[in-house]
C-alpha cells in the first residue's frame, strides 16, 4: 500500500505518541523506585545519641532523622564485631551461614566471593551504586568493593584508619594523596555522589569510621565540647559531632536536590560501644545496657537503629525487635528487586506501613565463638564473655553458663532467671541449637 505524505505524517505522529507514552511510563516506574542511603556508624555507644537521651554530645541531625522516621528501640546487629556485622548487613544473611564469624585476619580472608551483596543486586537492577568509607570485608582484589557491586568507591579497605593521614585511602584502586579529616571527606564524597546521580535511582553505602579508634578530632569540634572534662570522652564527642555534621550535610543535599521524599534512609551502628578490657575503648557509653563490643550482652549487639522515608514511613518509636539483616531485605523490597536466595532478614515495610501486626521474627540469634544468645519475645538466653564481670582478664577468661533475662523488665540484664525458669531455658536452647545446625564453622579466627 502506498501512503500519502499526510498519512505518513499521521502514522509518525501515532508512533511518536506511543513512544512518548512508553517513555513516560518508564520514567514513572524509574521515579517510583527509591534511592537507598545506608549509613553506618562505627563502635557507637547506645547512649550517645540525643534520641536515646544523650546530654553531653549534640546530635541534632541524627535526632531529626529519628524524629521523622521509625526509631527502633530494640534494634540489633547480628554480631558484636565490625566486619561480621557488615557481612550480614550487605548480604541480608546471618554471617555464620557462610563462615564470616570473626574479623578478617589475613590477605585472603574477607566476605566470601560466593555471597551476593545488596549492591550486586541493585546494580543488576540498574541502580547507580557507591561505597564511601570503611570496607573491612577483604583487601584481596577479588573481594574489594568494585568486585562486590559498588561501581564507585572512596575510602579504605581495613578495619581502622587515621582520620588525618591519607595513607591507604583510595578512590577506586588509586591512592587519594591527601586528606583533611576522613569524616568530613566522606561527607563531601557522599554529597558529590548524590548530586551526580539525580537521573536514576541510586544506592549509597556511607560507612563512617567514626567513632572507631584512633581517637582523632579537629580542634574546632573539640572546642564545641570543651565542657566535657574527661579528655577521652571529649575527643569521642568531637568525633561524634563530625559524623553528625556530615550526615546533616548529606540530608541537606537530599532536600536541596528534591530527592528527600524519594530516598529511603537507614542508619545503624555496626556494634555496641567498646567499654571493657580487651577492646579498643573509645569513651562510648552503653547505659542502660550492660556489656560491650565483643560480647553477646545487650551492650554489644543492641544499637541505634533508624529507618526514614518521608511520605511512606510515619514517625514512630517501634519496640518490635529487628536486626540489621532486615535492612537489606527492606531496601530490596522497596526497589522491587526479588533476591534469588532466601534471606534471613525480612522486609520491614509491612510493619512500618501498619499492615503487619506482631513480631517480625520468631527469634533473633547470635553466635560469636563460644558466646551465644537468642532473643524470643521478651526473653533472652545468653552465654557471654566473663570479662564483662571483672577487669581482671586472666582470672576470668572464658564464657559464663547460660543465663536467662526478661528484657521487658530487665534491660540491663542483671536478674538471672535460669534457675527459676528451666523450661524456658530449655526451650530457647533448643531453638538456638536448631538455628545453629544451619551454620558452618568459621573460615578463620577464634
Amino acid at each position: 500500500m502506498i501512503m500519502s505524505v499526510r498519512q505518513i505524517a499521521a502514522w509518525l505522529g501515532v508512533v511518536g505518541s506511543l513512544t512518548a507514552m512508553v517513555n513516560i511510563a518508564m520514567a514513572g516506574e524509574e521515579h517510583n523506585r527509591p534511592n537507598i542511603l545506608l549509613i553506618v556508624g562505627d563502635d557507637m555507644g547506645y547512649a550517645d545519641v540525643g534520641f536515646h537521651g544523650c546530654q553531653d554530645i549534640p546530635t541534632p541531625h541524627l535526632d531529626r532523622l529519628a524524629a521523622g522516621g521509625a526509631r527502633f528501640s530494640s534494634g540489633y546487629v547480628s554480631g558484636p564485631y565490625c566486619s561480621p556485622t557488615r557481612a550480614g548487613l550487605l548480604t541480608g544473611r546471618y554471617q555464620q551461614r557462610f563462615g564470616h564469624e570473626f574479623n578478617p585476619g589475613g590477605a585472603m580472608t574477607g566476605l566470601p566471593v560466593s555471597e551476593t551483596t545488596i549492591a550486586d543486586r541493585l546494580k543488576a537492577a540498574d541502580y547507580a551504586t557507591a561505597l564511601v568509607g570503611k570496607w573491612h570485608l577483604g583487601s584481596h582484589s577479588a573481594m574489594r568493593p568494585q568486585q562486590r557491586g559498588f561501581a564507585e568507591f572512596f575510602g579504605f579497605l581495613g578495619g581502622a584508619h587515621s582520620y588525618f593521614d591519607a595513607e591507604k585511602m583510595l578512590r577506586g584502586d588509586e591512592p587519594v594523596g591527601k586528606l583533611d579529616y576522613s569524616t568530613d571527606a566522606f561527607g563531601r564524597e557522599a554529597v558529590s555522589f548524590i548530586e551526580r546521580h539525580q537521573q536514576k535511582p541510586w544506592f549509597l553505602y556511607l560507612a563512617f569510621n567514626a567513632v572507631h579508634t584512633p581517637m582523632h578530632a579537629t580542634e574546632e569540634r573539640l572546642a564545641r565540647v570543651s565542657g566535657i572534662r574527661d579528655s577521652q570522652r571529649r575527643t569521642y564527642a568531637a568525633m561524634m559531632l563530625a559524623m553528625d555534621d556530615a550526615i546533616g550535610t548529606v540530608l541537606e543535599t537530599l532536600e536541596k536536590t528534591g530527592q528527600r521524599e524519594q530516598t529511603l534512609v537507614m542508619f545503624v551502628s555496626d556494634n555496641g560501644g567498646p567499654t571493657m578490657p580487651g577492646v579498643t575503648v573509645n569513651g562510648a557509653i552503653n547505659t542502660p545496657l550492660r556489656g560491650s563490643k565483643r560480647t553477646t550482652l545487650e551492650g554489644g549487639i543492641r544499637v541505634p537503629f533508624v529507618v526514614s522515608w518521608p511520605g511512606r514511613i510515619s514517625p514512630a518509636v517501634v519496640d518490635t525487635p529487628v536486626i540489621q539483616l532486615d535492612l537489606a531485605a527492606t531496601a530490596l523490597a522497596a526497589a522491587g528487586v526479588q533476591p534469588e536466595a532466601t534471606l534471613d532478614g525480612v522486609n520491614l515495610l509491612p510493619l512500618l506501613d501498619g499492615v503487619h501486626k506482631g513480631p517480625m521474627h520468631d527469634a533473633l540469634y547470635w553466635r560469636f565463638g563460644s558466646q551465644m544468645a537468642i532473643r524470643s519475645g521478651d526473653y533472652k538466653l545468653v552465654r557471654y564473655d566473663r570479662q564483662v564481670d571483672s577487669a581482671t582478664l586472666r582470672r576470668n577468661a572464658g564464657v559464663t553458663d547460660a543465663r536467662l533475662y526478661n528484657l521487658a523488665s530487665d534491660i540491663s540484664e542483671t536478674q538471672d532467671l535460669a534457675e527459676t525458669m528451666p523450661d524456658k531455658v530449655r526451650e530457647l536452647q533448643e531453638k538456638w541449637d536448631l538455628w545453629d545446625s544451619g551454620n558452618v564453622a568459621p573460615l578463620w579466627g577464634k
